[in-house]
């Protein structure tokens, strides 16, 4: 079994090029572990329905949401027209970098979609693997993650680089009022997809 967020260079994914008022982030795409939750977000990535979009929900040491034209955390559909299906891959974890659907129960999946920022993870390795993570996984998690939320938000993606992270981390280190929302708007201006 190969797990792409260990190895990122070796794995032929779409890659993504988020443009935002903070920098860029680069995002390789997870085709073929989660192909119609990829699709959906290159679809609506060529047709430019997140340019503009707010990140509308950024909570430090946790994550920074998106992808709702709304910028309410409400809004959003996806190219399907109805809420898709969740693709959980043993394969894919919520580790720092994951790019993950944003969702409202099992199958809401639209357009809304966070990063995971979090680099302080609230446990030990250890507990990870006794919990049944791969020993691979558990010793990424050590840099951070979320992996409470495997199982539940469809990972796609993982930022690819450096730069990207420190994009990521600014981004989670702006001023937030009332419902996480940033005072300062961070906006994604565009995304320019790499294709395979």
């Amino acid at each position: 079994m190969t797990y792409p967020q260990i190895d990122l260079e070796q794995y032929a994914g779409t890659t993504a090029i988020m443009h935002t008022n903070h920098g860029d982030m680069t995002i390789k795409l997870f085709d073929e572990l989660a192909p119609k939750t990829v699709k959906n977000f290159v679809e609506l990535s060529k047709t430019g329905y997140y340019d503009g979009v707010i990140f509308h929900r950024i909570i430090k040491d946790f994550m920074i949401q998106g992808g709702d034209p709304t910028g309410t955390g409400m809004g959003g559909s996806s190219i399907y027209g109805e809420k898709f299906e969740d693709e959980f891959s043993l394969n894919a974890f919520n580790v720092r970098g994951a790019l993950s659907m944003a969702n409202a129960g099992p199958n809401t999946n639209g357009s809304q979609f966070f990063i995971v920022q979090n680099q302080n993870l609230p446990y030990p390795k250890e507990a990870l693997v006794e919990g049944g993570w791969p020993e691979e996984i558990a010793e990424l998690y050590t840099q951070g993650g979320t992996p409470h939320l495997d199982g539940r938000h469809t990972v796609f993606g993982q930022l690819a680089n450096e730069e990207s992270f420190k994009v990521m981390d600014a981004i989670a280190a702006v001023k937030t009022g009332i419902q996480d929302k940033p005072v300062d708007e961070v906006v994604i201006s565009s995304i320019d997809i790499i294709e395979k």
